[in-house]
This record gives structure tokens, C-alpha cells and sequence, in this order.
């Protein structure tokens, strides 16, 4: 459940850096695509793992 929360978190700061518009993250916005995509694969991820588990 921590990586499921973790992965989320991810997304969250990927979709944070695409829109801001504050310049202290101005280097860091070429990395958003990059949080974005490792926090949908481990939600994903996680998700299924879950699911073969039988927890979901």
C-alpha cells in the first residue's frame, strides 16, 4: 500500500512541475514527463500486483 501512495505522490509532483510556473523549479520542469511516467507505471504496477495477490 506505501508504494501505491509513493507512486501517486509522484504523479502529483510530475503534474506540479508541468503546471508551475514558479521560477526556483524553472530547471527542474524537464523532468516532469519523467515523474509523470515512473508514477503511472508504479501505480500501475502496484495495482496489479495487488490484484494478482488477490488484495484487490
Amino acid at each position: 500500500m506505501f508504494q501505491l501512495f509513493l507512486g501517486l505522490l509522484l504523479l502529483i509532483f510530475g503534474v506540479f512541475l508541468k503546471t508551475t510556473k514558479d521560477q526556483g523549479f524553472a530547471k527542474s520542469k524537464k523532468f516532469a514527463w519523467m515523474f509523470i511516467g515512473i508514477g503511472i507505471l508504479s501505480v500501475v504496477g502496484q495495482l496489479l500486483i495487488m490484484y494478482q495477490k488477490g488484495e484487490l
